[in-house]
């Protein structure tokens, strides 16, 4: 991958049709969040009861957009429980997609460890300004990696009939989102780092997603 610098202009990997339309959201807040501690795999922590209420308003904003007809998410326990309270405002079935989950950390999983952050802040930094993309946070998954996984995933919920809203989580689309939208730079993603139940919506523009 080419350097692409803060606020770059480059040229999107998903095609797109006029009609897709994409809702990239985040989960609500989970226990995690509040440990500080890395849990990008399996099925530790759970939302919190501020995560809960979260994850019922995002519920209520997407039953007033209207549309949607496709849920899918991340196979963690936080994404799982939020998409669940979205999908059963909206009466639909929620699909679990293992190309939502967050970025593996390797080793650090379950650290709470400072060190660990502020390597963690070095390599999305270098993946994100210096296009390093084989570095990797504690041993775990390089930016090559995710993006191999997630611009199918995009692809495919871009092909998708009516709105398809995909749960998951704030480093990955913060990494991602540039590589899938055409009109998201670089530093647009680091200026806008995602809240929890945050939400990202897209749109078919030609043949790329905006």
């Amino acid at each position: 991958m080419p350097h692409v610098g803060r606020g770059a202009a480059r040229v999107p990997d998903v095609i797109a049709g006029q009609d897709a339309r994409v809702v990239f959201a985040r989960h609500g807040e989970s226990e995690a969040n509040l440990l500080g501690e890395f849990s990008n795999t399996g099925t530790k922590h759970p939302l919190t009861a501020a995560g809960r209420h979260q994850a019922s308003r995002l519920a209520v904003r997407l039953s007033m957009q209207g549309g949607v007809q496709n849920i899918l998410t991340s196979p963690l326990l936080r994404a799982q429980q939020t998409a669940r309270i979205v999908a059963e405002r909206l009466g639909l079935p929620m699909v679990v997609d293992d190309r939502l989950r967050e970025f593996d950390v390797g080793r650090y999983e379950g650290t709470r460890d400072q060190r660990h952050w502020d390597e963690f802040d070095d390599v999305v930094a270098a993946w994100m300004r210096d296009g390093d993309v084989d570095r990797r946070v504690g041993g775990g998954e390089s930016h090559r990696d995710m993006r191999a996984r997630f611009v199918p995933l995009v692809a495919d919920a871009a092909a998708l009939p009516g709105t398809t809203v995909l749960v998951g989580h704030g480093g990955l689309f913060l990494c991602m989102l540039p590589w899938v939208l055409a009109n998201v730079s670089v530093d647009w993603a680091l200026d806008h780092l995602l809240t929890p139940t945050d939400t990202v919506v897209a749109q078919g523009a030609g043949d790329r997603l905006v």
